[in-house]
């Protein structure tokens, strides 16, 4: 029988592929000859979009890991389906709504390949949501097959994959990576996360966005305020790599008594490699954000330890991946309850904000999707759409912000200052909502 830390590792490779981006993207996509005429999945009387489920039922099994009942995702889609009919439809179209699951856990670069041909071929969608997919290879597919990205899963694109991809690749509720770093270490720097230190450590997945945000960011400004950054870049294509990354970080973070520690990329990478910390006798206090999952962190303390929770400072900019209920009243905003009394209009209630942080990300993309093809009419392409949507004054359900603006194509636009409490055992926010990018 394998050990617990074996079998708990080579899971830990599954939720990572399934959890992390940003690899070697393909040649720029094809605009499709501009904004005129229909892209594919589009007839004269319907439209097609697939939303994707990521199933981590598998994953949580293997780990023991605990993750908030999202309820069933295909009966979501159906709601948003039947609401979108019901007033207007797309570009004066039926929408036609189908659901697919994906299995995290047996994610791969020709896995993504196949479900990419599914959606583009047999499918044949105008638009997908995407929840997971998250290999180098998922985001250039759709785009060199014109299909529309509507991408609902919590990692960092950047400007560049987001540019390159033009018109394709967009999301309705999460930021842009380039304006989330530049708030995030703005506020480490104004919380005087660093204060008193001349080295600190930073975490990363080892990905051409990371790196980029590294030279172009994080260096020139941590040596404004005379830090030195030790980073580790993290391998996460096996299971050797990756255990061997986050041991050797902890060794030589601890091998040079830095005790200021942030992360960048996600993946969960920030409470495996805290565990891995604990098992080196190392500790630090740590900067963090929703891409570091802080619920999930709170959630599993068997995973994370407790300990490390202690003084964790950052941005959230997704109410159900940050904080409880307690911090902040559910539902908060308009478009919260908006998307909610589509659900419940379809008899689905969530008790909890986190039940429906992937019901809230279905919803802002079906209701950007439509919002930005109100106008379209015979035109409705990917290159038109994008157009429509850098006017629309949007809100968003599962993030901060809404309105994408000119030149934009996330729209997650805010943040607000997130700290973890030692009085709850949760994290809380700090502030009011600012603007991404100060």
């Amino acid at each position: 029988m394998r050990s617990p830390s074996i079998r708990v590792g080579a899971v830990l490779v599954a939720a990572v592929l399934a959890y992390t981006s940003c690899g070697t993207l393909m040649p720029g996509a094809d605009s499709a000859g501009g904004a005129s005429g229909n892209g594919p999945g589009v007839t004269g009387d319907s439209v097609k979009v697939v939303f994707i489920g990521t199933d981590l039922t598998a994953t949580a099994s293997m780990t023991g890991f605990k993750n908030a009942d999202v309820g069933k995702p295909a009966d979501q889609v159906e709601a948003l389906e039947s609401y979108v009919n019901a007033n207007g439809g797309i570009a004066g179209r039926k929408l036609v709504a189908v659901y697919r699951e994906y299995e995290a856990s047996k994610d791969s670069p020709a896995a993504e390949t196949t479900l990419c041909s599914q959606i583009t071929q047999d499918d044949r969608a105008f638009a997908v949501v995407l929840t997971g997919q998250l290999q180098s290879n998922a985001r250039p597919c759709y785009a060199q097959r014109r299909t529309l990205m509507l991408d609902a899963t919590l990692i960092a694109d950047d400007r560049a994959t987001f540019t390159q991809l033009n018109p394709y690749l967009w999301t309705a509720t999460y930021p842009e990576y380039d304006a989330f770093a530049e708030s995030f270490l703005a506020v480490l720097i104004r919380e005087k996360f660093f204060e008193g230190r001349k080295e600190a450590g930073l975490v990363a997945a080892d990905t051409p966005a990371n790196r980029s945000i590294f030279d172009r960011l994080v260096v020139p400004s941590l040596a404004g305020i005379g830090v030195k950054v030790d980073v580790s870049w993290i391998d996460t294509t096996s299971l050797g790599t990756l255990n061997s990354g986050l041991s050797q970080a902890a060794v030589n973070l601890r091998g040079r008594e830095i005790d200021r520690v942030f992360f960048l990329g996600g993946a969960r990478i920030a409470p495996f490699f805290m565990t891995s910390a604990k098992a080196q006798s190392f500790t630090a206090t740590y900067g963090i954000s929703t891409f570091d999952s802080p619920i999930f962190m709170v959630n599993n303390p068997g995973t994370v330890p407790p300990e490390s929770l202690e003084g964790m400072i950052g941005i959230g900019f997704a109410p159900a991946n940050d904080v409880p209920d307690s911090q902040l009243g559910f539902p908060a905003t308009d478009a919260e309850k908006r998307c909610l009394n589509i659900y419940e209009q379809a008899g689905i209630t969530f008790p909890k904000r986190e039940n429906a942080r992937v019901a809230f990300t279905y919803c802002d993309a079906a209701l950007l999707l439509q919002g930005a093809a109100a106008e379209l009419g015979s035109d409705l392409n990917a290159a038109a759409w994008g157009a429509a949507a850098q006017k629309l004054d949007f809100a968003t359900a599962g993030g901060f912000g809404g309105k994408i603006g000119p030149g934009g194509y996330a729209a997650g636009t805010g943040y607000r200052v997130l700290k973890y409490d030692t009085g709850c055992s949760c994290f809380t926010y700090q502030g009011e909502v600012t603007p991404l990018g100060q």
